[in-house]
């Protein structure tokens, strides 16, 4: 038809290039067994991926010495520490300045609060090897990672978070 607007015909088929990525939802999945009282019993947990095999988990474990065993504070500590990584890297990706490494610990603390047991406290530690940045640039970044990370979010209003961030 003449002097009608073209119309572009989307092919179902054409795939976004590989750099564009469409937003999606994530389920992932632990199990956990547990057998025996709480002070006697032991149990275990795995991650349904299989990156995380199965570990034994007690209530020693998590009160005393490890043993050998994790808990679900170390676990927690864990994923707060990959996921700070994670949001860190991208915020000095954005910035134009990504990092070369990053060395992220974090401690969760379990602890008796009146008649039952709390997590109170994750302290994030990260060393960063940042070409071209400042210190007040990696810290201001640190500590936006700190708020913004889906783990933060999780534990926010309920563990208090703290970050401490330096370059190598």
């Amino acid at each position: 038809m003449v002097g009608a607007p073209a119309r572009t015909i989307l092919d179902a088929s054409v795939k976004s290039p590989p750099d564009v990525r469409e937003p999606m939802a994530a389920t992932r999945t632990a199990t956990a067994v547990w057998e025996n009282d709480l002070m006697h019993g032991q149990g275990t947990v795995q991650g349904a991926s299989g990156a995380l095999p199965s570990m034994g988990v007690s209530w020693s474990a998590r009160t005393e010495a490890s043993g050998g065993k994790t808990s679900p504070e170390e676990l927690l500590a864990a994923a707060h520490a990959s996921c700070f990584s994670m949001a860190l890297s991208g915020a000095l990706g954005r910035m134009q300045k990504p990092p070369t490494r990053l060395e992220v610990s974090a401690s969760a603390t379990f602890d008796k609060v009146g008649e039952g047991w709390k997590v109170t406290t994750m302290v994030i530690s990260v060393t960063g090897h940042v070409p071209g940045i400042t210190a007040a640039e990696f810290e201001t970044a640190a500590q936006g990672a700190g708020q913004s990370c889906p783990i933060s979010g999780a534990l926010k209003g309920n563990v208090a978070v703290t970050v401490h961030a330096k370059l190598a």
